[in-house]
């Protein structure tokens, strides 16, 4: 049995990766760019492993040494078709576990407690454990799915600026300052639309709820959809005795104010993040256990 695993968060922003000894207690982490395995697969493999090699830099280990480790990644997309399987595949652990990052998020939130969670960060995901039994719903990508995600966000609020440019729907003060962004031509913005990736179109997140706190009806629509999505998500999920709801991600906080009050009644802090929950199940691998692929 070896003494060291590593958890890799496989985020659609960032890539964040931890060493654990065999107790599960964290002696280095990492960072590089993006691991969207969906939308850029040969760089998502690229950034994972640069993350592993600057968290065993980070732990005082040679970074050659991933290749006699186990590792837990977990990332959007590995539930879709073969994926999770072809990411295995290709990189050099010892031992390769791919997950979504609904079960790293979930095991982050809770443990090994039941409840439900959400993730929003530049995609989205939710997750339930119920006596045991694990199930998600959600997490289909940014072309289909993703609802609430910084980057259908982004998104949302590129539509509306184009469609108050033509005068189809009323604009803001938040609209009008997207199309001065982009000079005031609709065409620059579909440019942007077809060569940007998800995370590109999620740093405008932030953007929307700053106007959404302005009163900025666009913007305040916006975020009202993505709420009502995040409703509709969560009610698919509940049961009556759920103990708790726990939201994950970069835009969890912003989220809050905005939920349901039947959902409020029952939220809770998150024990930790998605690459926390990575790293348990690293620890789990690591002592010879088995991690679902879920």
């Amino acid at each position: 049995m070896g003494q060291f695993a590593i958890g890799i968060d496989g985020g659609g922003t960032s890539c964040r990766a931890a060493v654990i000894d065999h107790s599960g207690q964290v002696l280095g982490t990492g960072k590089a760019g993006a691991a969207n395995i969906l939308s850029d697969l040969e760089n998502s493999l690229i950034h994972i492993v640069a993350s592993a090699k600057q968290a065993l830099i980070d732990a005082g280990l040679t970074p050659e040494l991933l290749q006699e480790l186990p590792a837990v990644i977990g990332t959007a997309g590995a539930n879709v078709g073969n994926y999770g399987k072809k990411v295995e595949g290709a990189l050099p652990f010892a031992n390769t576990r791919v997950v979504t990052d609904a079960t790293t998020a979930l095991q982050g939130a809770l443990g090994d407690a039941d409840g439900v969670i959400g993730a929003f960060g530049t995609g989205s995901v939710y997750n339930a454990r119920r006596d045991g039994r694990i199930w998600g719903i959600g997490g289909w990508g940014f072309v289909i799915g993703d609802q609430a995600s910084g980057a259908r966000l982004g998104r949302d609020l590129l539509e509306r600026a184009v469609l108050a440019h033509d005068k189809v729907t009323a604009g803001s003060a938040l609209t009008a300052s997207i199309m001065a962004e982009y000079g005031n031509d609709p065409e620059r913005i579909v440019e942007f639309a077809h060569a940007s990736k998800p995370k590109d179109f999620a740093r405008y997140a932030p953007v929307i709820f700053e106007y959404a706190g302005m009163e900025d009806a666009v913007a305040i629509d916006i975020v009202r959809t993505a709420a009502k999505s995040i409703t509709e998500s969560l009610d698919a999920l509940l049961w009556p005795e759920c103990p708790s709801i726990c939201l994950l991600g970069g835009l969890a906080q912003a989220y809050r104010p905005w939920l349901d009050e039947r959902h409020k009644a029952i939220l809770a802090e998150p024990r930790g993040d998605v690459l926390r929950g990575a790293v348990e199940l690293a620890a789990k691998l690591l002592l010879g256990g088995e991690v679902n692929r879920a």
